[in-house]
């Protein structure tokens, strides 16, 4: 998703703000779990980005989205300033640039394992450890799924950088040799 400049430029300053009050990881959890609910529910999109919806009630929406505790003063404080700014419609794409910002300033790198088949626990922690030793010290969150249609194998997503030792991907680059002669 493009995060644009106005999104990236809030989630900045969220951050330097949150990492004043040492909410900077609490904020984070709540940026996820908004996003989360964004991906989850598209009918959240347009409700916060309906103009015959209240304030009152979008405020509430993010608030749950969040899983923020009403009263809670991050999120508060950046309802207030998205409202006073008419910047409430921003609030996913804010959600999500504040997530890059708080990974790059943790140096954290997300991780997806992509595999045919459900992998087992020793299976697992090698490939966490191959993966982290190619980190170099950072941290990684880790997520897992299972696609049947990798035929074997598995794809291992590192943010931007892509490693797919795949069966379906082996096959479509024989299939790209064979029509290539």
């Amino acid at each position: 998703m493009d995060q644009g400049l106005i999104p990236r430029r809030y989630a900045k300053a969220l951050y330097e703000v949150a990492s004043s009050r040492s909410l900077a990881q609490e904020l984070y959890e709540h940026m996820r779990a908004l996003e989360g609910a964004f991906a989850a529910e598209p009918q959240l999109s347009a409700a916060i980005k309906n103009p015959f919806v209240s304030d009152a009630d979008k405020e509430a929406l993010i608030v749950t989205a969040s899983q923020a505790k009403p009263g809670d003063k991050m999120i508060d404080d950046l309802i207030r300033v998205l409202k006073e700014n008419r910047r409430l419609d921003l609030v996913r794409e804010i959600a999500s640039a504040y997530q890059k910002v708080y990974r790059e300033a943790q140096n954290i790198y997300r991780v997806k394992v992509i595999a045919a088949a459900p992998m087992g626990d020793a299976e697992l922690d090698r490939l966490k450890k191959l993966i982290q030793s190619h980190l170099k010290g950072a941290k990684m969150e880790f997520s897992q799924e299972v696609d049947p249609d990798l035929i074997g194998g598995f794809v291992i997503d590192i943010d931007n950088e892509r490693l797919d030792a795949s069966v379906k991907n082996e096959l479509k680059q024989l299939r790209l040799k064979l029509l290539n002669k």
